[in-house]
C-alpha cells in the first residue's frame, strides 16, 4: 500500500506510536483522521499535525463503531485502520478482574471491534487493511505483567486470524511487534530503556512493511531470534526468560541483576 490519497484512521493519536503515525502517514500524502480518549491532547496533537480529530475511548464498542460511521459518512472511506491504542497494567494472577477486563477490551477486544463493524464496508468494496499495534510480548512474552502478555499474545492471534480467514478476499492486516519504545509506557521499565528505539524509527519501518504489504514488523534482532529458541526449545527458552525477570525485577527495585548470563 502507498499513503498518498489513502484515508487512514489511527487510534491511540495523543502520544507516543500513534502520534509518529498520524505525522508520518501526513507526510507520506494521506488523508489521517486521528483519535483518542484523551480529547485536549488528542485535539492539540492532531491539530499540529494537520489531521481531524475524532474522541473515541477505545474501552468500548460503542466509541469504535461511531468512530467509524462518522468518518465513513465523512471522507466516504477508511483505506488503513490502525488499531494502535493500547494500555500496559497490572502484574500477576492478583490481578483485579476490573483491570483484567479493562486491558483486555483496550489491547484485544479494540481489534475485534474494528474489524466488525469494518469489515463488511471493507469487503464490499472489494479490500482494506488493517494496521494493528502489538508488542514483541505477543511473540515472547512481558517479565512484569501478566495480563499485558496475555493480550498481546490474544491481539497477535487475533491479527494472524484475519489475515489467514480474509487475505484473499483483499483485506491485508501488518502487525507492529516492536520490543522497547520511547513512549510513556515504558518510563518506569528500566529494562525495555536499555535498547529502546524511537517511535519514529518503528513508524518507518511500519511504513515500508505497508508498502511491502508485510505481515509482522519488528524492531530488534533479538525479537525473532527469541521467537525461534521459543520454537525449537521451549524449556530452554522458559529458562532463560526467568533469567532475564530475575534482571528486570532488579532493575526495577534499583538493584543489581543476580545474574549475568542471559
Amino acid at each position: 500500500m502507498q499513503l498518498t490519497n489513502k484515508t487512514v484512521v489511527v487510534t491511540g493519536s495523543a502520544s507516543g506510536i500513534g502520534k509518529a503515525m498520524v505525522e508520518r502517514f501526513i507526510k507520506e500524502g494521506a488523508t489521517v483522521i486521528a483519535s483518542d480518549r484523551s480529547v485536549e491532547a488528542g485535539q492539540r496533537e492532531a491539530d499540529a499535525a494537520g489531521a481531524r480529530f475524532v474522541a473515541a475511548d477505545v474501552s468500548h464498542e460503542k466509541d469504535i463503531q461511531r468512530l467509524i460511521e462518522e468518518v465513513w459518512a465523512r471522507e466516504g472511506e477508511i483505506d488503513l485502520f490502525c488499531s494502535n491504542a493500547g494500555i500496559g497494567l497490572g502484574e500477576g494472577p492478583e490481578t483485579p478482574d476490573a483491570q483484567w477486563r479493562l486491558i483486555h477490551n483496550v489491547n484485544v477486544m479494540s481489534h475485534v471491534w474494528a474489524a466488525r463493524h469494518l469489515l463488511p464496508r471493507m469487503l464490499e468494496r472489494g479490500g482494506g487493511y488493517f494496521l494493528n499495534t502489538v508488542s514483541a510480548a505477543g511473540l515472547l512474552t512481558e517479565l512484569h505483567s501478566a495480563p499485558y502478555s496475555v493480550t498481546k499474545h490474544a491481539a497477535l492471534a487475533f491479527a494472524e486470524w484475519l489475515s489467514i480467514a480474509y487475505g484473499d478476499q483483499g483485506i491485508k492486516v501488518t502487525c507492529l511487534c516492536p520490543e522497547g519504545v520511547w513512549t510513556p509506557m515504558i518510563a518506569n521499565l528500566p529494562a525495555l530503556q536499555l535498547s529502546a528505539v524511537t517511535p519514529e524509527v518503528l513508524i518507518e519501518a511500519a511504513v515500508q512493511a505497508l508498502r511491502e504489504e508485510r505481515f509482522l514488523v519488528t524492531t530488534h534482532d533479538t525479537t525473532l531470534k527469541g521467537f525461534q529458541l521459543k520454537a525449537q526449545d521451549y524449556d530452554g527458552w522458559i529458562g532463560k526468560m526467568r533469567r532475564l525477570r530475575v534482571k528486570a525485577v532488579g532493575m526495577l527495585q534499583g538493584a543489581a541483576p543476580a545474574d549475568k548470563q542471559a
